[in-house]
C-alpha cells in the first residue's frame, strides 16, 4: 500500500496531538497508509507516538532538532521537503491552520508539486473537495504535477481511530542558512478558558450585532457553556467591541466545520456564511423571518434571542 505522509500539528508547551492531526491521519488513509511526521524541539514525539499510532501511523518519522523550535516555519518545511524526496510518498497531508498553509506552499513550491488547501474530503482518486466563493460553488480538484500536497479544513472529516505499527524512525535535520533568516525570540502562552478551542470545537454558539452589546454576550456564553461549546462572533459583532477579534468566524475570520453552529442575532451576510456554512447542523435564532440565515439554516428559530436562548440554557442545564 502507498505511503502517506501526515505533517503532525501539535499542542503548544507539551499539550499532545492536535484533533486536527486525527483528521489528517484519518483522511489520509483514503489514499493509502499514513505516516506521520514529527518536526519538532528535542525530546516531544516520546509524548505523542502512541497517539498517532492509535490513528493509523504506520510510522512516526522523527525530525527533533532545535534549529526547527527556534525559527519559523521555513527549517520545517525543509525537513519535509528531504522526507519527500527521500520517500517519494503517494501524498503529503497537512492540518490547513495558518502554519499548515504557509508549510505547505513552501513545500509545494521546494518538490515542484501542485497542492490544495482547505479541502474538505479526498478521495481514493485523489480528487479533493473545496468550498470557493465564499462557500456559492462546491469544487473538485486533483493534483496534476508531482506529489499531491493537501491541507485538510479543521473538522471536516470524523477521527476514527485505526491501530497503525508506530514505527518510530529517526530522521536527520539538515536546516539552511536561508530558513534561519527569521528567528523566534520569544513565545508567550495565550490563556485558555475551559471552553474548546474555536476551530477545533465539535459544537460552537456564535452571536452577531443582535446580541446588542458587549454585557449582553454573556447570553452566549451561557447556551455555549451549557453545550460545552466554543463561543464564536461574527464580524458585525466584533467590529462593534462586542467580542475580541480573535473569536471571529467568517470569511476575515476563522473558518469552522463543528457537528452543530448556533448563530444567534446573525443576518447570515456571505462573509459569515463563508467561514461556517459547511457545519453539519445550522441552528438560527433571529427575530427577523427574513434573515438570509434562514436560507442556510436546518433547524430556525424566530424570536427575540433574549427571551429564546436563556430558556434554552435552562432548559439544557436542567436535562443534565
Amino acid at each position: 500500500m502507498a505511503e502517506v505522509l501526515v505533517l503532525a500539528e501539535l499542542n503548544p508547551a507539551g499539550g499532545g496531538v492536535r484533533k486536527t492531526t486525527l483528521e489528517a491521519l484519518t483522511a489520509a488513509r483514503a489514499l493509502g497508509e499514513p505516516s506521520a511526521v514529527v518536526i519538532a524541539a528535542p525530546g516531544t514525539a516520546a509524548g505523542v507516538k502512541d497517539a498517532l499510532a492509535e490513528y493509523g501511523a504506520a510510522t512516526v518519522y522523527v525530525a527533533e532538532a532545535p534549529e526547527v523550535d527556534e525559527f519559523l516555519v521555513a527549517p520545517k518545511a525543509e525537513v519535509l521537503a528531504q522526507l519527500v524526496q527521500e520517500k517519494s510518498p503517494a501524498a503529503v497531508v497537512i492540518p490547513s491552520s495558518p502554519e499548515g498553509k504557509e508549510i505547505a506552499a513552501r513545500l509545494a513550491i521546494k518538490i515542484g508539486s501542485g497542492f490544495l488547501t482547505d479541502v474538505t474530503e479526498i478521495a481514493a482518486d485523489g480528487t479533493a473537495t473545496q468550498v470557493a466563493f465564499a462557500g456559492s460553488v462546491i469544487v473538485h480538484s486533483k493534483v496534476t504535477a508531482g506529489t499531491p500536497i493537501y491541507t485538510l479544513r479543521g473538522n471536516s472529516v470524523t477521527p476514527e481511530p485505526a491501530a497503525g505499527a508506530g514505527a518510530e524512525q529517526a530522521v536527520s535535520v539538515s536546516v539552511s542558512d536561508a530558513a534561519k533568516g527569521a528567528k523566534v525570540t520569544d513565545r508567550v502562552v495565550e490563556q485558555k478558558s475551559s471552553r474548546p478551542e474555536l476551530t477545533e470545537a465539535s459544537i460552537v454558539v456564535s452571536g452577531g450585532r443582535g446580541v446588542a452589546s458587549a454585557e449582553n454576550f454573556s447570553i452566549i456564553e451561557g447556551l455555549a457553556d451549557s453545550l460545552g461549546a466554543a463561543v464564536g462572533a461574527s464580524r458585525a459583532a466584533v467590529d462593534s467591541g462586542f467580542y475580541p477579534h480573535s473569536f471571529q468566524v467568517g470569511q476575515t475570520g476563522k473558518t469552522v466545520s463543528p457537528n452543530l453552529y448556533v448563530a444567534v442575532g446573525i443576518s447570515g451576510a456571505i462573509q459569515h456564511r463563508a467561514g461556517m456554512q459547511t457545519s453539519k447542523t445550522i441552528v438560527a435564532i433571529n427575530k427577523d423571518p427574513e434573515a438570509p440565515i434562514f436560507e442556510l439554516a436546518d433547524f430556525g428559530v424566530i424570536g427575540d434571542l433574549n427571551t429564546v436562548v436563556p430558556q434554552a440554557t435552562e432548559q439544557i442545564n436542567a436535562r443534565k
